[in-house]
């Protein structure tokens, strides 16, 4: 069966194509337009972008899979009144173009979206076949399936929280003996007349806003700079949540305006770096509350989580630290930009029942889901003006300008679905200066309070950071943090947080070969394992897509080089070829000077000892 799935939500809108089980194509809708966060609307361009990667036409999708979202308004059916209410605002010159479908449901006190969506319009205006199905996701299901699917337990603990989305802001789920129980967040919430306003996510982007940032966008901001102050305001704060009886966070604000109001009003007049250690350690504090309550109760070793306030890396830490389990992950694509996978496989589920569904579960090899500009790059870059191709093995020339302390560009194959980068448009740079963040921030127009993220080779991970059985498969996504070991801190200190940790990933040969090779080449020659790796992009704008987007980055300075899996690109006159000479670490050349290479199974890869 060929599905489409997408998500047109309030922000982050993507879309998702799967063969059956199998996902084909990914991407979120920003990628495409250039502007971040886009959604409020259908992602037509995400939606024909993952069908060309597919190679299908909408004519060939045999069902579509959807959040209950923001539809243009003609694509609802209302009664007679409400249709009279809306033409007259047409007449007024206030027409409404688009509704949320979950705000319909909720307004009529039922979770059947079929009512009220026009399926035979949105099928025949849009190409598809009539016959193609259309199926309605909840939003917290899809969540926590999208987490779920992509592990091999036979027992788990599956939570989800985010701001709202299908009048909630949490889920709970539990798999056991081959049964997979709704504890809380099933599509019932939906038809509640009340919408909960108890969402810690929620008040950790008004918290982002009383900081001076973006709700909704410079969360990681804050979780940044938490590690820098006190949790002063963390009381305040505090008294409005509590967790029930049953285990969920609960608050006392009337009305989302109302937290907004009252945290503002708290954070006047204090300090940045205590406003986002307080906001930090109230959010922590909570989830691990509640999910320790769930874990207990439901006797499980293991963890799967999912929704926005999952990309904040402390709090993911502190679960896999703090709470009984034997292993946790998080779904990469944790935001609302996942929910068109997770939509997808609430499908498949539906369709095929539990027991099949579980059986075609797999581990997640990597998040490379949008087009391979592979056969593109090169022409785009051969044929620009004043862009030099340097000649020579492409890993072992990018790895000379990252010892000489340049910082550059891998453009290579299909690119990451999700916020992170992770190693297909990466930015790459020596860790051995802490300097390095100030100054590629300024190229980059951004501001961040928070180091960039070390890659390292699986070989190494061990070895540099504090991996282990609970948090190897979320750091090979970079989805968690963990302690540097001491004795790596101050030869890698532009990857170390304030407060000796890191968000690392873990990379292997077989999901990016360039990528690995580069790592392995410069561990070869300085004795360090690692590489900073920041997403190639500037300062409010969407990790570059298309070849054209990377040449522009080059051409302004943002980097110094760009490596392809062909060639390494410079700007300006030609330049003399660079060749990678490896360089012992015991002669006491470069940052590793000390560190002895030992043996290795793979006689190209030395291993540090």
């Amino acid at each position: 069966m060929h599905i489409l799935a997408f998500q047109s939500g309030l922000h982050d809108a993507s879309a998702a194509a799967f063969e059956d089980y199998r996902l084909v194509a990914a991407i979120a809708e920003e990628r495409l337009r250039r502007e971040k966060g886009w959604g409020n609307d259908i992602p037509w361009l995400a939606i024909d972008e993952v069908l060309h990667i597919a190679g299908w036409s909408r004519g060939d999708v045999d069902a579509i899979a959807t959040i209950h979202g923001v539809f243009p308004l003609h694509y609802f059916r209302f009664s007679p009144m409400r249709e009279f209410y809306y033409k007259t605002r047409k007449v007024l010159g206030h027409e409404r173009l688009k509704r949320d479908l979950s705000h319909i449901c909720t307004r009529n006190h039922t979770s059947d979206a079929s009512r009220f969506f026009r399926a035979d319009r949105f099928l025949a205006e849009n190409g598809f076949r009539p016959e193609t199905k259309i199926f309605f996701a909840n939003h917290h299901a899809a969540h926590a399936l999208a987490a779920l699917f992509h592990t091999d337990w036979n027992d788990a603990l599956i939570y989800t929280a985010d701001g709202i989305g299908d009048n909630i802001s949490y889920s709970v789920r539990a798999l056991r003996k081959d049964r997979l129980d709704v504890v809380f967040g099933d599509d019932s919430l939906l038809a509640r007349p009340r919408p909960t306003h108890d969402s810690l996510a929620t008040a950790y982007g008004y918290a982002t806003r009383a900081c001076g940032f973006q709700m909704w966008r410079h969360e990681g901001k804050l979780t940044g700079l938490s590690a820098r102050g006190e949790a002063t305001l963390a009381e305040d704060f505090a008294q409005h949540f509590r967790i029930s009886d049953d285990g969920l966070v609960v608050s006392d604000f009337k009305s989302t305006r109302v937290m907004g109001e009252q945290i503002m009003a708290l954070c006047e007049g204090h300090s940045r770096e205590n406003i986002a250690a307080s906001i930090q350690k109230v959010a922590e504090d909570f989830i691990l509350r509640s999910v320790r309550h769930w874990i207990d109760r439901t006797d499980t070793r293991h963890l799967a989580i999912a929704g926005g306030l999952f990309a904040n890396v402390r709090i993911n830490r502190l679960l896999a630290e703090a709470l009984p389990i034997d292993e946790i992950f998080i779904f990469p694509a944790m935001g609302d930009d996942g929910v068109a996978v997770g939509s997808g496989l609430n499908l498949l589920l539906a369709r095929d029942g539990l027991a099949t569904w579980l059986a075609h579960r797999q581990r997640l090899e990597n998040v490379y889901f949008g087009r391979d500009y592979d056969d593109a790059i090169d022409r785009c870059f051969g044929n620009a003006p004043n862009m030099r191709r340097i000649d020579g093995d492409p890993a072992a020339v990018a790895t000379g300008f990252l010892c000489s302390g340049k910082a550059g560009a891998i453009y290579a194959g299909r690119m990451e679905y999700g916020p992170r980068a992770l190693g297909a448009r990466s930015i790459l740079a020596s860790p051995a200066h802490a300097d390095i963040n100030d100054t590629l921030n300024a190229r980059l127009n951004r501001s961040e309070f928070m180091p960039f993220a070390p890659v390292v080779l699986e070989e190494d991970a061990e070895r540099v950071f504090d991996i282990t059985s609970v948090n190897r498969y979320a750091a090979r996504f970079m989805t968690i943090t963990c302690a540097v070991k001491p004795e790596w801190r101050s030869r890698i200190p532009a990857v170390v947080h304030v407060d000796g940790t890191a968000r690392p990933q873990i990379v292997r040969d077989a999901d990016n070969s360039l990528y690995a090779d580069i790592l392995w080449r410069f561990r070869s020659a300085t004795g360090l394992p690692v590489l900073v790796n920041t997403s190639f992009n500037v300062h409010e704008e969407p990790i570059v897509n298309r070849p054209e987007e990377c040449l522009q980055a080059l051409n302004e300075g943002r980097v110094d080089f760009v490596v392809t899996r062909n060639a390494v690109y410079a700007k300006g006159p030609a330049m003399p070829s660079l060749f990678w000479v490896p360089v012992s670490a015991s002669s006491g050349a470069g940052s590793g000077a000390g560190i002895s290479l030992g043996k290795s199974s793979d006689p190209r890869r030395p291993s540090l000892p």
